[in-house]
């Protein structure tokens, strides 16, 4: 929807992400849009450098999320705010659901 102002579909898709559930890694985010993994993690390094994101080490898993100090943060939290409220009720849904815990052996979805 904003790819023409970041310069790419991948940048969109990170941030997105990251608004909605707070942080993330790479792997999660390709798999959720359902893309190469190489081009988000690059636009994770790059907006790691930019002072966009920081990340956490968590074992061997590196999380991203929106960096508190940056001058921008609330203005781009609130920008894709706007983006996640004209998606669709499913889309917002589906995006915003956050499971990490594994499921119970037999358990229905």
């Amino acid at each position: 929807m904003i790819e023409v102002l970041l310069g790419s579909q991948s940048c969109e898709q990170v941030l997105l992400y990251i608004v909605a559930r707070e942080r993330g890694y790479a792997r999660e985010i390709s798999q959720y849009f359902n893309v190469s993994e190489t081009p988000i993690k690059r636009q994770l390094l790059n907006l790691e450098a930019g002072g966009i994101l920081i990340a956490e080490e968590m074992g061997r898993t590196r999380l991203f999320q929106l960096n508190p100090r940056c001058p921008f943060a609330s203005e781009i939290r609130a920008l894709f705010e706007k983006v996640i409220s004209f998606m669709t009720e499913t889309d917002r849904e589906k995006l915003s659901m956050n499971r990490n815990r594994p499921r119970r052996t037999g358990k229905p979805l």
